[in-house]
């Protein structure tokens, strides 16, 4: 199957990420990027690692009627919150107008569509949604929790990156009673977006650490619905931290086991949750950022001591928490090879 992909916001590291693993795509045919703030302007410009690899520009809108008449469209969209929403009425219609709306799968890289109660959204990010009406109309894409649903789905919310990290760890704990799980999440500056900030600029992050939206994240709105969805009953407590790195997310989670489960029970768990999971790689110990930097792949360890229980996840916020995790979601919904364009190991030192 020929793919064409169109990516919306390609100028940030969110496109920047999508751009280089679909070059290596051996589905995709073409690649058209969209950014209004880089129009006009050649890729590499403001993707650098590119040079070479793409001679196009960034253009300010698609002509839609343009696009090839044969294979598959992919739209990727890597803009800020909000902006899809209150682009979507307007696109479906010229996808409509254009004769391509049956051809189109659309995957939201932003917060738009990844929750499905407007009073929820609206506590979680801060104002109401734009377009309400159309949440829970997308499938949200954990591909090792919804494959099946994934499978054909044309409207995808990717993850967020913390809350693919802490959901992809609590997978296996389907169905228990948990009583309360403490969450500590650590993420490299990245996370923030290509454009400067308090937060993100390397004076003032480069040789510090701190927590920031304690209990606020809106992330743990995403995990909140993992847990109803999996039937776990638990009371989750969630502290994102910021950390000197430019990539990477690690998540810590203690919670106490229940009484009937043991350490071996639940090794035998998540060997089972992930035996078809082809980017979970379960580790001894303690997983590395280091190891996982540019590639696809979460790591999971497990520490238990008595009914005390860690479970450690470590993932790249760009690619498996972002852009990588797109990719996959293509992958599955085309019926494409879930590996495809997406099956390398990372840079050791990172």
């Amino acid at each position: 199957m020929k793919v064409h992909a169109v990516i919306l916001g390609a100028g940030g590291y969110g496109g920047g990420e999508l751009l280089r693993l679909l070059i290596g795509h051996p589905n995709v045919a073409s690649i058209q990027s969209v950014s209004k703030s880089h129009s006009g302007q050649l890729i590499w410009s403001a993707h650098p690692h590119l040079r070479g690899f793409l001679g196009d520009i960034f253009y300010a809108d698609i002509e839609w009627g343009t696009l090839s008449r044969e294979g598959a469209i992919v739209v990727f969209s890597a803009q800020p919150h909000f902006e899809l929403a209150k682009q979507l009425s307007y696109l479906e219609s010229e996808w409509e107008t254009a004769g391509i709306a049956d051809r189109v799968t659309l995957i939201d890289l932003s917060g738009d569509f990844r929750l499905s109660e407007a009073l929820v959204f609206e506590a979680a990010y801060g104002k109401p949604h734009p377009y309400a009406d159309r949440l829970g109309a997308f499938v949200y894409g954990l591909p090792e929790w919804k494959t099946s649903e994934l499978r054909g789905a044309s409207r995808i919310a990717n993850p967020g990156c913390f809350a693919t990290a802490v959901q992809l760890a609590l997978l296996p704990l389907r169905g228990l009673n948990l009583g309360f799980v403490a969450v500590s999440g650590v993420t490299g500056s990245s996370g923030s977006g290509a454009l400067p900030s308090e937060t993100a600029h390397h004076p003032t992050r480069a040789h510090d650490f701190r927590a920031y939206k304690a209990l606020e994240h809106q992330h743990q709105a995403e995990m909140e619905g993992l847990l109803r969805g999996l039937d776990i009953t638990a009371q989750l407590s969630f502290v994102p931290h910021s950390a000197p790195l430019v990539r990477g997310i690690f998540a810590t989670i203690q919670l106490l086991l229940p009484e009937r489960l043991d350490e071996i029970t639940l090794r035998q768990r998540f060997k089972k949750t992930f035996r078809n999971a082809p980017f979970i790689r379960q580790v001894d110990g303690s997983p590395r950022i280091a190891s996982v930097v540019g590639t696809n792949f979460c790591e999971i360890g497990i520490a238990v001591k008595g009914r005390s229980a860690v479970l450690f996840a470590a993932l790249d916020n760009l690619v498996k928490g972002m852009a990588g995790q797109a990719v996959q979601n293509m992958n599955l919904s085309l019926g494409l090879s879930e590996k495809a364009g997406l099956w390398m190991p990372g840079l050791f030192p990172a």
